[in-house]
């Protein structure tokens, strides 16, 4: 299973959400296409986050904000 959760959900839900279930957070995005992009520490923390972010997953393809801008 992957670390990575994307969720409907601001940057600081998803903050106070994984220190109330001491689940630790390795990065954090928000994402371009709305909502935020969580990396946690461990598998096991990303399981039991997915549970309790329930429908506010998003599933399928979301846009990332680039970190670096592209030289053309």
């Amino acid at each position: 299973m992957s670390r990575a959760i994307n969720v409907n959900a601001t940057k600081s839900d998803v903050e106070a959400l994984c220190l109330k279930h001491k689940a630790p957070i390795s990065a954090i995005e928000s994402l371009a296409s709305g909502g935020t992009r969580v990396v946690l520490m461990n598998g096991d923390a990303a399981a039991a986050m997915t549970r309790v972010f329930g429908r506010k997953v998003l599933s399928g393809n979301v846009e990332r904000t680039p970190l670096r801008l592209r030289m053309v």
